[in-house]
């Protein structure tokens, strides 16, 4: 068998008869009262996803990085607070990889070379701010990092060229750089409840928008540039007490069958 799920069976450490499973492609283990990750589990090389997320890990071993085959990883709902460089060097993880509701302050620069990784998550931590080269992970179909202290976003974000979703509600945000205008692929575009009082004239640059949600921040204007949008099927604008006078086209974008919310 090449799968073991031990989820939910409240385990207190994974069982010594793993050890040496070198046939071993799937390990899951979530839902669990695990502190610690022995040292053996860093020799089933044959892994390709391990979920070892809501447990009660604090640390994860550098030796991660000896899992070259690991596709996905998931260590969220853990009490993890730093996150060791050898995240960055695992050249097979290509479809997850699942950090969220931890303790971390800072990502590691090195995690910008997973340039295959496809769906990042990041919610619910005490992030300042995403690294500076995160445009290199340009493999990135889904980023998601809300409900973190993120008071602004790297000019590198405009690289993420093939970025179908960006989830960043509940975030510090008060402004968003010009370069992210360049994601022509955005379909979903979530900013709620951030402190936003402007948006830049660029996100009419955002081609393949779907779906764009303001709710609740502090918006006085809107970019006209909105208007432009093509593909725009739905604008949410509700709980920004500030827009006094929302503009005149958001008629405009409802007769052509947007779903707008004001």
């Amino acid at each position: 068998m090449r799968t073991i799920r031990l989820d939910s069976q409240g385990l207190t450490e994974l069982p010594n008869t793993l050890a040496g499973r070198a046939d071993l492609a799937h390990l899951s283990a979530y839902d669990n009262a695990i502190r610690t990750l022995p040292d053996w589990l860093w020799s089933l090389t044959g892994l390709e996803s391990l979920n070892v997320s809501a447990n009660q890990l604090r640390t994860l071993s550098r030796q991660v990085e000896r899992l070259d085959r690991l596709r996905m990883l998931d260590i969220g709902h853990n009490r993890i607070a730093v996150l060791p460089d050898a995240l960055g060097h695992l050249p097979a993880l290509t479809d997850f990889l699942y950090l969220s509701d931890n303790s971390v302050e800072r990502l590691p620069a090195t995690l910008t070379n997973l340039t295959r990784l496809r769906y990042l998550n990041v919610t619910d931590n005490r992030l300042t701010a995403l690294p500076d080269d995160l445009g290199r992970m340009i493999g990135l179909v889904e980023l998601r990092a809300y409900r973190n202290p993120l008071a602004t976003l790297p000019d590198s974000i405009g690289m993420l060229v093939n970025l179908r979703e960006l989830h960043l509600d509940q975030t510090p945000l008060s402004i968003l750089p010009d370069s992210i205008g360049r994601l022509a692929d955005l379909r979903l575009l979530s900013l709620r409840g951030c402190q936003l009082k402007a948006l830049p004239p660029a996100v009419g640059g955002l081609e393949g928008l779907r779906h764009l949600d303001l709710r609740g921040n502090r918006l006085t204007t809107l970019p006209d540039s909105i208007a432009e949008l093509p593909n725009l099927e739905k604008l949410d604008l509700r709980w920004n007490h500030e827009l006094t006078r929302p503009p005149s086209w958001l008629d405009t974008l409802a007769a052509r069958g947007c779903l707008v919310y004001s």
